[in-house]
């Protein structure tokens, strides 16, 4: 196993840095940073900004110039090694004349998966990889999972009150958490490709469902990516002047029953009508997430109430759970965060690990994720 010094973790902690500027910029392409560095100092640095652009290794190449001969690249993920819609970086790298290479973590993706490492190592390239294995993959759970398991990573956003609810017995939930944890959700929307929600929840709304950040508030200079909305309507219920239909972006609208006149009626209103395979009257969601991953959906970033929530999780099918808490009290005829049938005794409880709690404003947003998928 490769021994990495501290200026090696130092160099790659801010390649790190960079990968994170391309959050809300670069699906669905993986988030990547690189650092070129010669006798000690950064000479070059780079990230990956949009799809179809140059790599991360691209534009710190391009800033190094003449000094990468002999230098040592620092990239928070392996080099590529085939054509896509840009050439090699792993070639490039040879090209430069780089001495050495350290990649964060081999990269998921199959037509790669550490073929980019053995081509450079095929030119007298020195390459290691793990450094900061982690943090990297951090950076990009939906990539890495949809390239290992053909799924996207499902993040369940939920607002609740003190004693655990989501809205009242009527139904009424604007807006249980206040204006700063709101923006936060936005951020949340803005690092997804999709954001998925129940026809319950478009029936009780009518929400907007869009991302409502600029460039500015994101901090980006790329165009803002709005989702792709994803409305779960077995029954085709939707109605063609939901006010989603009118905004910018795509709507998609997932059915177990296609009638036709109202799937025509949507469909003239601009919104794409999916008919999926399904149990009774219920889409089969792992054949929704499947479909969401061939779309190239990276992070599904899901909105919604406490029967999809439920089913989602009943499933295995969520990977992270982000809950913002508001200091009130709804009591216990309100609504709570998730339908689970079955649960009867302490021992049919499904645990999950908390990984960070922190105030937003003056609520406070709880980050976990299922035990059993155990993702991080």
């Amino acid at each position: 196993m490769a021994s990495f010094s501290v200026d090696d973790h130092r160099f790659m902690a801010h390649a790190l840095e960079l990968a994170r500027r391309g959050l809300y910029s670069t699906h669905p392409n993986p988030r990547v940073g690189c650092v070129i560095v010669a006798n000690g100092e950064i000479v070059g640095e780079g990230y990956h900004v949009r799809a179809s652009g140059p790599h991360a290794e691209i534009h710190a190449l391009n800033a190094a110039g003449d000094r990468a001969r002999g230098a040592t690249a620092y990239v928070t993920l392996e080099p590529c090694s085939h054509h896509g819609k840009t050439p090699p970086c792993a070639d490039a790298l040879v090209t430069a004349g780089v001495g050495r290479v350290v990649a964060a973590m081999k990269d998921p993706n199959p037509l790669v998966a550490g073929e980019g490492l053995k081509r450079l190592q095929a030119a007298g390239i020195q390459t290691e990889s793990g450094l900061m294995q982690d943090e990297a993959a951090r950076i990009n759970p939906g990539f890495i999972k949809r390239m290992t398991q053909g799924l996207p990573w499902v993040r369940i956003k939920l607002a609740m009150s003190l004693d655990g609810r989501t809205a009242m017995a009527s139904g009424e939930s604007q807006w249980i958490t206040g204006e700063a944890s709101r923006r936060d959700v936005q951020c949340l929307r803005a690092r997804s490709e999709a954001i998925l929600t129940g026809i319950g929840t478009v029936l009780a709304d009518d929400p907007s469902m869009n991302l409502r950040l600029d460039a500015g508030e994101l901090g980006i200079d790329e165009p803002v990516l709005q989702p792709l909305r994803v409305v779960l309507d077995s029954k085709l219920q939707m109605a063609s002047k939901a006010k989603m239909l009118g905004l910018e972006g795509k709507t998609l609208v997932v059915t177990h029953t296609a009638k036709p006149d109202q799937k025509g009626a949507l469909e003239q209103a601009g919104a794409e009508v999916m008919e999926l395979p399904g149990e009774g009257h219920r889409v089969d969601l792992k054949t929704l997430m499947k479909e969401m991953a061939q779309r190239e959906v990276n992070e599904i970033h899901v909105e919604a109430g406490s029967e999809l929530c439920g089913a989602l999780l009943a499933q295995n099918l969520v990977d992270e759970l982000v809950i913002y808490m508001a200091g009130h009290i709804m009591g216990d005829a309100a609504k709570g965060l998730f339908r689970l049938p079955g649960l009867e005794t302490m021992a049919d409880r499904r645990p999950v690990r908390i990984t960070d709690i922190r105030a937003v404003g003056e609520d406070w947003r709880i980050t976990a994720y299922p035990v059993n998928q155990e993702n991080d």
